[in-house]
């Protein structure tokens, strides 16, 4: 068998806006309903689990797992500038409560992607008191994370989100999709996380870091491809694990790699193996990521915080799994420290620009009656995680 450490977090995440459904007063709820708008569909009631968190972590615990990432929406804490939702803060407060008495370790995420309206009309991340904000929203969500409370990431996939900002149109969260990285909005990053996570030390024994999207960048080898790599890669991944170092720990979101040519980015080969977002199916993509993150960091310990596929075919998702799992034993053996393995996602959900077809989930859910039934992957993961071990090739 391939044994994993002890104490090995095996979870699933979601996010927020992804998920909870009628998140009406952030910036992605008017964008998708704005009349110009790229966006595919709008959210709407998503998969209704502001109000069936419950059911989505029972299923999770039952089938073996022992962890479940979920992020809370800075909109409803915070709907107006200074105005905290007591209300809000006891909801979130209950699904924390309620993942311990599931037996699953809650990893609580503060910022994932979505920003009150107010905030965004403010300049969003260009606003120069957008770190002083963000604190002030981290010290209001701290009666959530607490107590029970382990892990606490502030701001998901930084380097993503300041792409977003370079262009706000991309339609594929992937490098060829996504502009050039708004390096103002990357500081404001890093200054906000750093802001929150002074805030967050304030909690003995929480442990708090950021998730980067690590893109498994590869050169074609033509000539001037390499110097190109490094010029495209280093500020689009590489800086962000770089500024993890002396964090508690970093999170790592792999799920495909992409090329690099002299020229940049480039498409997806037409001879590949595609998901439903148009990525390769590469699950080699999760060992390189948690790699880089633990040798660009200085050694921080890294967390999974995101691995897996849109797909159809649930014997595909459990194939891409199981060779991503391998991957990351083998860095494991190597010595990389690894906290645990947050599958993305939980739940078949909404997925930004792509809308509800990409379904990444192991577990489907029906949008008009939300029924949820675990796919058999749901089951395989399960199975590793009480055996805290694949089985040997």
């Amino acid at each position: 068998m391939l044994n994993f450490p002890n104490g090995f977090l095996w979870g699933a995440a979601t996010a927020a806006h992804q998920v909870e459904g009628n998140n009406v007063n952030n910036d992605w709820w008017v964008k998708e309903h704005a009349a110009d708008t790229q966006i595919v569909e709008p959210s709407g009631d998503a998969m209704d689990s502001y109000h069936r968190f419950r059911e989505d972590m029972k299923l999770l615990a039952d089938a073996g797992l022992t962890s479940y990432r979920f992020s809370v929406e800075w909109s409803r804490i915070e709907p107006a500038p200074g105005c905290v939702s007591h209300a809000e803060i006891d909801h979130y407060r209950r699904m924390v409560d309620t993942a311990l008495s599931c037996g699953l370790n809650p990893v609580v995420t503060l910022m994932h992607f979505t920003v009150p309206q107010w905030m965004f009309e403010r300049g969003f991340w260009r606003n120069p008191d957008a770190p002083e904000l963000f604190a002030r929203f981290t010290e209001a969500a701290l009666p959530i994370v607490s107590e029970g409370v382990e892990y606490v990431c502030t701001i998901n996939e930084p380097n993503i989100a300041a792409m977003l900002a370079g262009g706000e149109q991309a339609a594929n969260l992937v490098a060829f999709g996504l502009p050039r990285p708004d390096l103002q909005v990357a500081d404001a990053l890093l200054a906000a996380h750093k802001a929150s996570r002074e805030v967050l030390a304030s909690v003995p024994g929480l442990k708090s870091g950021w998730t980067v999207a690590t893109q498994a960048f590869q050169s074609t080898g033509e000539p001037g491809a390499d110097a190109k790599l490094q010029e495209y890669g280093y500020p689009s991944d590489d800086w962000y694990l770089e500024n993890a170092a002396g964090d508690d720990f970093v999170g790592v979101q792999a799920y495909t790699r992409t090329f690099i040519g002299p020229t940049g980015p480039l498409p997806v080969k037409a001879n590949v193996e595609k998901t439903l977002t148009g990525w390769e199916f590469y699950p080699p993509a999760l060992e390189l990521g948690v790699r880089a993150a633990w040798e660009l960091s200085g050694h921080v310990p890294v967390m999974v915080t995101e691995n897996g596929i849109a797909t159809a075919d649930d014997s595909r998702r459990i194939a891409y799994t199981d060779g991503a799992l391998r991957g990351l034993h083998a860095a494991i053996a190597d010595g990389v420290e690894v906290i645990g393995y947050q599958h993305w996602s939980a739940l078949d959900n909404y997925e930004w620009a792509s809308g509800f077809r990409p379904t990444f989930g192991l577990i489907a859910v029906d949008r008009t009656t939300f029924v949820r039934t675990p796919k058999p992957s749901l089951a395989w993961l399960g199975g590793v995680a009480r055996a805290n071990a694949l089985p040997a090739a």
